[in-house]
């Protein structure tokens, strides 16, 4: 008898309380990023994590309001399948840094096989789901860790140690 009790109080105060957690999320979010606008040098962080923070609204808000299931599928498919591939495409500037250096120093060789292994494995697994969304990106990812492996082993016995440059220079 008690049990039941509990456990229409339960049902009752579901709700709310995940409410309350949101809105406590939030403005824990809200003050960190108050926090961050306030310090001058970390304002550019700030303004890049708020156009994050929007743009993830944006998509949330955007695909929740569409109300055909398959087009929901395709446009977060589509939208997910556009950041894996900048996000496989960003370290061709890297690559063009090790053909023009000629030095490897700037490639790290468990970050390259990480991602070859790890696109390998998605790509085979939306294959075998025949998830376009999935195998397409990370086919591309493959494609873009074999570059990076066969670079790493093509320049890593041509890499001089005399000829250290570095990526960053300090202004102070």
């Amino acid at each position: 008898m008690q049990l039941e009790s509990l456990t229409h109080i339960s049902e009752n105060y579901e709700k709310p309380v995940h409410r309350t957690v949101l809105r406590i999320a939030i403005y824990i979010c809200l003050l960190e990023l108050l926090d961050l606008c306030l310090k001058a040098k970390k304002l550019k962080m700030s303004g890049l994590l708020l156009a994050v923070i929007g743009l993830f609204a944006a998509i949330v808000v955007g695909s929740l309001h569409l109300s055909d299931c398959d087009m929901r599928r395709i446009f977060i498919g589509f939208l997910s399948s556009a950041s894996l591939i900048s996000m496989f495409a960003s370290p061709l500037c890297i690559i063009n840094l090790v053909i023009q250096t000629r030095n490897i120093e700037f490639m790290p060789f468990y970050l390259s096989l990480s991602t070859f292994l790890m696109s390998t494995s998605f790509f085979l697994y939306g294959c075998f789901n025949s998830d376009p969304f999935v195998y397409v990106p990370n086919g591309m990812g493959t494609i873009l860790g074999i570059v990076q492996l066969a670079l790493y082993s093509y320049y890593k016995n041509k890499s001089r140690e005399d000829c250290r440059e570095p990526l960053i220079e300090s202004c102070a």
